[in-house]
């Protein structure tokens, strides 16, 4: 090489010592280091895609009353995505008391009513949740918190009726699942426990709502946490997120379910998130000027 004109310069790679962890610390995994990666790559195109937020409620009566307003219409919707069949009287049914799994034969067999019950809970915590957001607490944080609450209130009427333990409902899933009509699969279980820290960490530090929605809500399902209820628990997830910065609680109709799972399949097999933010953002500027037509 010398002689053909070329300087050579050798070099030791193991000269330099490798970069000492933190004590405490450790490395992190790949997908962690995928999802940190997939949060940067993401934002700017949430962003670009989004409206900004409108502001931070200040009348927290009149948020909480325009959301009960909307309460039916997204239970009918958000339950029929998952194969629930429910109607408006059945979910003011379980709203109002009137569901008695203990003294009726019927509404204890009756896996839709449980389903409705159990997302009504939810609905209920999420709302308290809202408030402490809007009292300026950290959106992500509250999320952190309070996510263990909202899956077991979620499936707590399973559990009174004998078809689920409680024991069922503590931790993350345990087992592989695979999500049906997708490319994508779910993480391996290691992975959600490695996984779902940082998401909280990542919805934390996000100064922009409408990134923590479209971003939360994505790679919520994306980790797929739980066995069953990502699907509702990532769009509360999504609302408590645009409802604190001013947005309208944003509803997914069921009739548009295909193009809901496209879009979050473009992100998830080829990390496109335009066609999901561009989804969640047409539907919420159109609902703030109209909201969807109450169930029958």
């Amino acid at each position: 090489m010398r002689s053909a004109g070329h300087a050579i310069n050798e070099v030791n790679p193991f000269e330099k010592p490798l970069p000492a962890l933190l004590p405490g610390g450790r490395s992190e995994s790949p997908y962690v280091q995928r999802l940190r990666l997939m949060w940067a790559e993401m934002r700017d195109r949430v962003l670009a895609a989004f409206p900004p937020a409108p502001a931070v409620p200040n009348d927290i009566e009149a948020l909480l009353k325009d959301i009960e307003a909307r309460y039916v219409t997204d239970a009918y919707h958000s339950l029929s995505m998952e194969g629930y069949r429910v109607t408006a009287t059945l979910i003011e049914k379980v709203r109002d008391g009137i569901w008695n799994p203990d003294g009726n034969e019927k509404d204890r067999a009756t896996r839709d009513a449980m389903a409705a019950r159990g997302y009504f809970e939810t609905h209920t915590l999420v709302k308290e949740n809202l408030v402490r957001v809007v009292k300026s607490e950290n959106p992500g944080a509250v999320f952190r918190q309070a996510l263990p609450r909202w899956y077991q209130a979620l499936f707590s009427p399973s559990v009174q009726a004998g078809i689920l333990k409680a024991s069922d409902l503590a931790g993350y899933r345990n087992d592989q699942i695979f999500i049906r009509g997708a490319l994508h699969v779910a993480l391996s279980k290691e992975a959600v426990r490695d996984c779902m820290p940082i998401l909280f960490e990542l919805l934390e530090t996000e100064t922009e709502p409408q990134v923590r929605a479209v971003l939360g809500h994505f790679l919520f399902v994306y980790i797929h946490p739980y066995m069953d209820g990502n699907g509702r628990l990532a769009r509360f997830a999504m609302n408590l997120m645009l409802a604190t910065a001013g947005y309208v609680w944003t509803v997914i109709p069921v009739e548009r379910s295909n193009d809901y799972m496209s879009a979050l399949e473009q992100a998830s097999s080829y990390s496109n998130i335009e066609p999901f933010a561009s989804f969640i953002a047409e539907l919420a500027q159109a609902q703030a000027k109209e909201p969807l037509p109450r169930p029958r």
